[in-house]
């Protein structure tokens, strides 16, 4: 059984006890979106008016790597460069949403597929950053798999400029807004793996990458 009919049998086990049919009926799932509407957020800290620059610093701060570009066409060739800035092989998979970048002319080869073992490289885009904390969010699809930012030990991450929101709050109403129901996994992502479960010592790479290297797209 996958977890996703595994969560719902569980469910239906709840729903029964209570009396209530197995799925939810229209009129729930109305009523607690009305619920959600009516209550507002609560109190949020000043963040200040650049959005951009308050993730950049946060990223940062999680031990993220940044590098600014103006537009997509770019990406391939700060890609290429990250990659010969720290010895690693210019050579990565990828979310096929970047299947269309020009990845050979900068010298990157590139397979748009989930990764496996061997793969050292792993390129995402993002649905989103928050800028009060600098991390990513990451929604799975077909063509978005959760692995590209699991497995590989280095992640590089491209984020839209204008696709930086304040709060977490912000992020969760953005996808909701965009997709209605939010997909199977969705990944926030503030810096390299890491632990402090030996000797109180903070190791990266424990249980993911231990770089996440972000490239920000100032236009389009």
């Amino acid at each position: 059984m996958d977890t996703s009919a595994a969560r719902q049998a569980i469910l239906g086990r709840i729903r029964k006890a209570q009396g209530r049919p197995g799925e939810s009926t229209p009129a729930e799932r109305e009523a607690a979106e009305a619920y959600m509407a009516q209550h507002s957020c609560g109190p949020r800290p000043d963040i200040g008016p650049d959005l951009v620059l308050r993730f950049m610093e946060q990223a940062i701060r999680m031990s993220d790597t940044v590098d600014e570009v103006a537009s997509l066409a770019d990406v391939p060739a700060a890609v290429a460069r990250y990659l010969d800035s720290i010895g690693v092989a210019s050579k990565a998979i990828a979310w096929k949403t970047l299947e269309g970048m020009a990845w050979r002319d900068a010298g990157v080869d590139v397979e748009f597929r989930p990764p496996r073992n061997e793969d050292l490289v792993g390129i995402t885009g993002t649905f989103c950053a928050i800028a009060e904390t600098g991390t990513l969010m990451l929604l799975s699809g077909v063509d978005t798999y959760s692995s590209a930012s699991l497995l590989p030990e280095t992640h590089i991450a491209v984020v839209s400029a204008s696709r930086i929101v304040a709060s977490m709050e912000e992020a969760f109403a953005l996808a909701r807004a965009e997709h209605g129901a939010l997909p199977r996994a969705v990944n926030f992502i503030s810096g390299p793996s890491r632990t402090g479960d030996i000797e109180q010592t903070i190791v990266l790479g424990a249980h993911g990458p231990y770089r996440v290297h972000v490239v920000l797209v100032r236009g389009k």
